[in-house]
């Protein structure tokens, strides 16, 4: 992905070997945001500080979508096309809950609370045909 860049900048480290959620944490009461805030929703504070959000998590909820998303999340895709996917909540070690695509798109694939990593994924290409880079979760491989 050398002719990449983010759809949206500033939601996960890119280039990064392992990209991850960038957010905020709040320095007076340690609530977490995503995307980054410059005033904590919990204490109303302005004492934000950049905070990496890992990429690991678990999906504490999901549905499948099937219809296309709209701007700015279209994809290069046609009606003929479109493949339904997943939507799911992804709950990271910090306790926040995260909205996110899913690669996963049918229900036998998703269980709640089970474990889920995020990768990078091509949304569509620009003007210039660059691909522009978005996240989702997928389920995460067992441990051994």
């Amino acid at each position: 992905m050398s002719n990449a860049k983010p759809l949206h900048e500033g939601l996960f480290s890119w280039p990064a070997d392992t990209p991850s959620l960038i957010g905020t944490r709040c320095l007076d009461c340690g609530e977490h945001a995503f995307p980054s805030q410059s005033a904590c929703r919990a204490c109303s504070g302005q004492n934000m500080a950049p905070a990496d959000l890992g990429s690991e998590g678990t999906l504490w909820t999901w549905t499948i979508q099937s219809f296309m998303p709209k701007t700015p999340y279209r994809t290069d895709e046609t009606p003929e096309t479109f493949t339904p996917y997943g939507v799911g909540y992804i709950e990271l070690a910090c306790g926040l809950k995260v909205e996110s695509r899913l690669r996963e798109n049918t229900p036998e694939q998703l269980t709640i609370g089970m474990p889920m990593k995020m990768e990078m994924i091509t949304v569509r290409k620009d003007e210039e045909g660059t691909d522009l880079l978005t996240f989702q979760f997928c389920a995460a491989e067992e441990q051994h």
